[in-house]
């Protein structure tokens, strides 16, 4: 019997069949044969027989998810889904039943060779994944911008590589949290691969300089991750019953939330359809905006709207694949509910997403927090308190009516500067201290200046006034008309001269990010929108500051550091699980005031209420496992991952000391932060900001009302 009965999914577009579909089967039949995959034993084993390919027909699921594309293009598409269906078994039988670690590792170092960004291939294959890779690059690349396919080999990458995350998990018997399963989910489940093969079938690229923005990563986040959660759900016999997988979300949710696994099916769906919901929201709402503010021409229009469309018909053709296919799960599914069902049956999750309404927070108290790192701040924390409480009321954050002297006091931010970086000297610890007060500053600004009152012209033009106070080339143009943009225009000037241009670029770059993030919470507020569990995640990292605070510490080991040594994933999980602890840290801190006094949305213990449906001491107990099992991960990514990648890409003296002191001052920043949320009284009742308040308004300086003397 089947583990579950498969609920009822959100199937918003019709399924279609491309006409092409025997076309493609006779052409991938034949080349999968061509390529050896079938009916050749590797290292004494047959991966596939030709009757295994005939019952999986992925033509079929080709066909289903790109219906319009001409048949020449759908025969590569298909053989590309034959190839990583295969490499997927093909490392299962030979990495995975009897785990080889090294071996893999040695396997998915040799892939790179056959996909050169530029120039020709010169590896010669050795197995018929090479050998398979190598065609299709050769059939592919040459149809592509440089942009697109620096995309596609990346994400054809990641996809290889985190097969070693998942191989590691199995042999050592460890279960993902879900934060983590879902960004890891991503790479190694190829759903941002099949997004850049939507673009190929679609014949138009998205423009290179919207790419990488919000709403286009949105899209490609949301899609990938709805994707592999109905695989998920489809595939939870298979992997998890036959093979022995970890890597599968219904598990996690299983095993997390300690759930029957029919609740747990039930939840992967409900996340399924907010991501759906979340991929509807970005593309009706913030796609648009992206097109008019960056003038893209009709021709890239048409590229993104192709792009949209092409990966809404991927998620109606692969659910109506998965239902058909041999290779999954599909027995018995409940009836699906068709286009207008769909819409009827999960109104109630869209509609509760959008009625936020301010609620009497239950009277809760907070456990001690413990971390397995020690507290030390820095000797010259009065000297900072004295003189960061004096730059404030210089710069006009006393005389705006959101916070005054005995506020800035109170909050005490040197104190967590202190604690975050106790090494620092009296100059790095006041900078610390002063841009710290300033994002605080800030983050209480736009909600209040730009919420309440809906006024988007206005955030939109003090975003771009506030991204202006940043001048790469440090000559300052624009004059200041509030205390956000007269600290921000000092404090840049202060941090960004000593760094060298390209470092200061990636500098300004977390710094829009924030301001970004700002934005989406204001936006969303428009909306009366608690958001999405996973949006919330990724954004908080932005809305909190990390990478700002994080990006300092990197540039004082650029010297040492190699730079793509920062985008591996055990650098890149080392610092997300870091900033996961303490962005909800905070929300379990200040969940009173923002909630009760401030009828915010914003809040991990408010996002789990909503999504989950549960009450607000079972939303604290949930927040509270999340936070631990990210500080967990945060301890083994620094105990064990980071030693092994010392050893694994034999690293020098110097890139392991700088390595090695950034996951110190890693520890620093949580314990520096936990105790100050301890100390400061930002959180008592009396530091909740007003509720509304009429802030500065008009254009340009007309995006606020001027104050006296400002």
């Amino acid at each position: 019997m089947q583990p579950f009965q498969l609920p009822e999914f959100y199937t918003p577009h019709p399924a279609r069949l491309n006409p092409n579909l025997e076309r493609a089967r006779v052409h991938t039949r034949a080349w999968a044969h061509e390529m050896d995959m079938i009916d050749v034993p590797q290292h004494g084993t047959v991966i596939w027989t030709g009757e295994d390919l005939e019952s999986h027909d992925y033509a079929l699921l080709c066909a289903y998810t790109h219906p319009d594309c001409d048949g020449e293009a759908l025969d590569l598409i298909t053989d590309w889904y034959v190839w990583v269906f295969y490499f997927d078994d093909h490392f299962v039988e030979l990495y995975k039943r009897d785990p080889d670690v090294k071996g893999a590792q040695a396997y998915l170092d040799r892939l790179p060779l056959f996909m050169p960004v530029n120039g020709a291939i010169t590896a010669t294959p050795e197995n018929p994944v090479e050998k398979g890779l190598a065609d299709l690059w050769r059939r592919t690349a040459g149809n592509h911008s440089l942009d697109w396919r620096e995309r596609f080999a990346a994400n054809t990458k990641h996809l290889l590589d985190e097969s070693m995350w998942e191989l590691l998990n199995i042999s050592s018997g460890r279960l993902s949290n879900p934060i983590e399963y879902i960004e890891m989910r991503r790479k190694v489940g190829g759903a941002p691969w099949s997004a850049n093969l939507v673009e190929h079938a679609v014949g138009l690229e998205v423009p290179a300089r919207i790419a990488s923005s919000r709403p286009i990563g949105v899209l490609r986040d949301t899609f990938s991750d709805a994707v592999h959660l109905r695989n998920d759900l489809f595939s939870y016999e298979r992997e998890v019953l036959d093979e022995g997988e970890l890597s599968n979300g219904v598990l996690v949710f299983e095993k997390f939330l300690d759930l029957p696994t029919q609740q747990a099916a039930e939840a992967v769906n409900d996340l399924l359809t907010s991501r759906l919901h979340q991929f509807e929201h970005t593309a009706l709402t913030e796609v648009p905006i992206l097109l008019d503010e960056h003038a893209i021409d009709p021709i890239g229009r048409a590229a993104v709207l192709g792009y949209v469309k092409g990966l809404q018909d991927w998620q109606a053709g692969g659910h109506e694949w998965h239902l058909r296919s041999s290779r999954y799960m599909n027995k018995a599914p409940k009836p699906q509910l068709g286009v207008l069902g769909s819409y009827a049956k999960t109104m109630p999750q869209r509609i509760r997403q959008f009625s936020s309404t301010p609620k009497v927070v239950e009277p809760y108290a907070l456990p001690e927090f413990r971390t397995p790192f020690t507290l030390t701040l820095s000797p010259h924390l009065d000297q900072a308190r004295g003189d960061v409480v004096a730059w404030a009321v210089e710069n006009g954050m006393t005389s705006e009516g959101i916070w005054d002297e005995q506020k800035v006091r109170g909050f005490d931010f040197p104190l967590c500067s202190a604690g975050i970086d106790p090494d620092a000297t009296e100059q790095e610890l006041f900078l610390s201290g002063c841009w710290l007060t300033w994002g605080t500053y800030a983050d209480d600004a736009y909600p209040l200046w730009f919420g309440t009152t809906r006024n988007l012209l206005g955030l939109k033009t003090q975003t771009a006034r506030l991204k202006s106070c940043m001048p790469l080339d440090l000559v300052q143009t624009l004059v200041p008309a509030n205390a956000m943009e007269l600290s921000l225009a000092n404090l840049w000037q202060r941090t960004a001269a000593p760094m060298t241009p390209a470092f200061r670029a990636t500098f300004r770059e977390t710094i829009d990010a924030m301001l970004d993030a700002w934005v989406w919470e204001v936006v969303n507020m428009h909306f009366n929108r608690i958001p999405d569990p996973v949006d919330y995640v990724e954004m908080r990292r932005s809305t909190f500051g990390s990478e700002l605070t994080t990006s300092l510490s990197r540039f004082s080991h650029s010297a040492t550091v190699p730079a793509q040594l920062w985008g591996t994933r055990v650098v890149q999980t080392m610092e997300r699980s870091a900033m996961d602890y303490c962005t909800m840290l905070n929300d379990v801190f200040s969940y009173r005031k923002e909630i009760q006094h401030e009828g915010e949305v914003h809040n991990m213990v408010r996002v789990v209420e909503n999504f989950l449906g549960v009450s607000q001491s079972r939303a604290f107990e949930i927040t509270y496992a999340l936070m631990d099992a990210r500080l967990g991960q945060f301890v083994k990514s620094v105990g064990t991952d980071l030693p092994k990648m010392f050893e694994d890409l034999s690293l020098d003296a110097g890139a392991r000391a700088g390595l090695t002191r950034y996951a110190d001052e890693l520890k620093d920043w949580i314990v520096g932060i936990v105790h100050w949320h301890e100390e400061t009284d930002r959180y008592d009742e009396a530091g909740a900001v007003p509720a509304f308040q009429q802030g500065p308004s008009g254009l340009g300086t007309s995006a606020y009302r001027l104050k006296a003397g400002i």
